[in-house]
């Protein structure tokens, strides 16, 4: 299996501009949803709790099954219709951090800001800190590096 190495992994999702969280639901099971993301340094990543978006509430639903279950998994993938030797994915196995401290959560909203030009002014009801635990990759061919 052409299996990519954890750098490698975490390089691709690192430069990857979104991907689909999933989090446990206590009843439904897996909850799926698109997110935006920053990975920092130390091994967390930040999933954030925006105003920019239209929404119900601040307080998600990916939230509330964190605090039941702190297990979740990050995917990214890049897909190409014409060209399946293009085909990676990356996934992240995460615990959500409910002790992180401001600092790190303030540093990973730097983050996202500065990734994402809608982000600039941090509107920011909160991030979400999670710790990698585990990352695993894939691509169909293998790179040449």
């Amino acid at each position: 299996m052409p299996r990519l190495s954890d750098e490698e992994a975490l390089a691709r999702l690192t430069a990857h501009d979104h991907g689909v969280l999933c989090t446990i639901h206590p009843e439904r099971g897996i909850d799926a949803v698109p997110c935006v993301y920053a990975v920092d340094d130390d091994g967390y990543v930040g999933i954030p709790v925006d105003t920019v978006k239209p929404k119900s509430s601040t307080r998600l639903q990916r939230e509330r099954n964190l605090e039941a279950d702190p297990r979740a998994t990050l995917l990214a993938e890049q897909w190409d219709a014409d060209d399946w030797s293009k085909l990676w994915w990356v996934r992240l196995e995460l615990r959500r951090q409910a002790d992180a401290s401001p600092e790190r959560e303030a540093a990973l909203g730097d983050l996202l800001a500065g990734r994402y030009p809608q982000y600039r002014d941090e509107p920011f009801a909160k991030v979400l800190v999670l710790r990698i635990v585990n990352a695993l990759g894939w691509e169909a061919v293998p790179s040449l590096h």
